[in-house]
Parts: C-alpha cells; structure tokens; sequence
C-alpha cells in the first residue's frame, strides 16, 4: 500500500508537536534535565498520551534526529540530481546546506554527536545520514575528475573521510561561544575545493 497523502493525522500532528516541543527544551535545559513531563506539556498531552508515540526522551531525540537528518538527506538529493552545475558549485551548495541545518538545528546535531555512542538509536540515525551524504558526495568528486575507485586516494574513500571531517568542523564550530560556522563552511568548501581540484597522482 502506497504512502498516504493529504493532511497529516491527528496523531501525526501531535508527535510532532511532541518533537517541537523536545527541540525547545533541548535548547533550554539539556537532555539530561529534559523530562516525559515537560516535553509532553510543551506539546499540550499528558504523560500516558505521549507513551502512545515514544517510550522515553532518548525515543524522542532519537526521532528528532532522523526528522533533523531527513532534511540533509533531502538537500543531499537535490545535489546529486543537480548535474546542470559544475560539481564545484554543487559541493559549494552541499556544504552551505549542512551550514544551514547547523545554524537551524544546532542543538539537536549537537546531541545527536555527544549521546550517539550512548544510545545506539541514535547514534545510527546521524551514522546514516553522514555516510548518505558521503555517497552522494562521492558522486560529486567523481565528476570532478577524481577517480571512482575504492582505493584510499578514490572518490568513496576521499567523499567519506570529508563528510566526517565536515561533520566535526560544524560540530566544533557550533559548541564555540561566537558564530564560528560560516568560517567553518569557508574552510571546509577550501578543502573541499582543493581536493576537487589537485591532479590525481601518477599510477604505479
């Protein structure tokens, strides 16, 4: 059965009001001070309701993470599908688009960073989405002239070592108590750029 379409179910609106109200006070408090009572309260259900939808706060950030991730994804896909740009211009797109979800939901990819490795939910939902954004990137390098393969100087190996260290650029830049991300974006679209644009070494 197809998804469905139209206006979303009551129960859909209030689990994300749920999720809503769950970034709010990650903001707020923490994941640590965050409570099921406050975060039910700020999506106006009691307590037994929102056990209707998460079992826990790690449920709900664990949720908060892949609502956050799927619009990576999202920007991730219009890059790849974009093959009118040089791959230049797209990287540079990619890269102020993973600037943007930073600037908008810094909090959430903060957690999702400091409390993956605690909470295998949610550590596998950001795992996910770097290494999807890493095969679309590995794309990108491609047409830029890098070679496909799968040795460690090769556009898989070269796409997934940057997104990781994009992920922690943005991750550091966004902990700094100044804005520091669109610096980050500057550097990291530097390092990008050059690897796009150094010659492959010679074979043999």
């Amino acid at each position: 059965m197809g998804r469905r379409t139209g206006a979303p179910s009551k129960g859909d609106r209030r689990e994300q009001a749920l999720l809503d109200a769950a970034e709010v006070l990650l903001e707020q408090t923490g994941l640590e001070r965050m409570t099921v009572d406050a975060i039910a309260r700020g999506a106006g259900i009691s307590r037994g309701s929102m056990y209707f939808y998460f079992g826990s706060k790690h449920e709900v950030l664990a949720a908060l993470v892949r609502r956050t991730m799927a619009e990576i994804r999202q920007e991730a896909s219009i890059t790849a599908e974009d093959l009118a740009s040089s791959p230049i211009d797209a990287m540079e797109r990619a890269v102020e688009s993973v600037e943007k979800m930073w600037r908008d939901h810094g909090t959430v990819m903060r957690a999702a960073v400091e409390y993956g490795t605690a909470h295998a939910d949610i550590g596998a939902a950001w795992d996910e989405t770097v290494e999807s954004f890493a095969a679309t990137m590995r794309g990108v390098l491609a047409r830029a002239g890098v070679p496909d393969g799968d040795g460690p100087q090769d556009a898989t190996a070269l796409a997934r070592a940057l997104c990781w260290m994009t992920e922690r650029t943005f991750y550091q830049a966004s902990r700094a108590p100044d804005d520091q991300l669109a610096r980050a974006a500057e550097t990291t679209i530097e390092v990008w750029r050059r690897v796009m644009t150094t010659p492959a070494p010679p074979e043999g």
